[in-house]
């Protein structure tokens, strides 16, 4: 293993519940409620494919894609005003140790993460630097169970995908890593996350992950 791939929500800063809240105005300002049990079909996927999924839990149809962008581009403004004011708080525990870790232990790191705010996250809270590759919404078209984004990663670091292990928080994050021939750490729930080689409950735990016996 020479290089790890990170996801951003959940995995690296604690920025989902920023996307989360911004959908739930959507959804209120639409006519219903979205609650934090819909709200876990959105991890790792992209900000349309969120969209569909609002609006179907809803039980609203009928818009054009040009409407449908429009509200797309009305919840990422909320979201953007809501993390306009982070700070390093943010950072979930021990994920700068595990970072300096890896580096320490000659691994490669890179952010492979569907948000189009990745890199302007990580600027924020200082954590760009820790990062050899920067992959985010603006390089990749196709969301997560797709590999593209861990891929792309992958290659910009120069390192066979095999040879690759991907964090994420996200279903749709293991079956994209697996999708790319890649290994993969879960965190969160295993009754979700069961697919991924290791599953560990939160972030402080990746530090005691043996990373070669995955």
């Amino acid at each position: 293993m020479r290089a790890v791939i990170f996801d951003l929500d959940g995995v690296v800063v604690n920025t989902a519940k920023y996307h989360y809240l911004g959908w739930k105005k959507l959804a209120k300002e639409l006519g219903f409620d979205f609650d934090i049990s819909h709200n876990e079909r959105l991890k790792g996927v992209s900000r349309m494919e969120s969209l569909n999924i609002v609006l179907e839990v809803g039980g609203i149809t009928g818009y054009s894609e040009e409407e449908k962008q429009k509200l797309a581009d009305r919840k990422n403004r909320y979201y953007l005003e809501m993390i306009e004011s982070i700070d390093g708080s943010e950072i979930l525990s021990g994920i700068p140790e595990f970072l300096e870790k890896l580096k320490n232990k000659g691994y490669q790191t890179a952010l492979g993460s569907a948000s189009k705010s990745g890199r302007m996250i990580l600027e924020k809270l200082g954590l760009d630097s820790k990062f050899d590759v920067i992959v985010d919404g603006n390089l990749v078209e196709r969301p997560k169970p797709d590999p593209e984004v861990f891929v792309k990663a992958a290659q910009l670091l120069g390192v066979p995908c095999e040879e690759c292990i991907v964090v994420e928080d996200a279903q749709a994050g293991v079956q994209a890593a697996h999708a790319g021939g890649m290994k993969c750490i879960g965190i969160g729930d295993e009754r979700i996350l069961g697919e991924a080689e290791k599953v560990v409950s939160d972030t402080e735990e990746l530090n005691r992950v043996d990373l070669e016996r995955l």
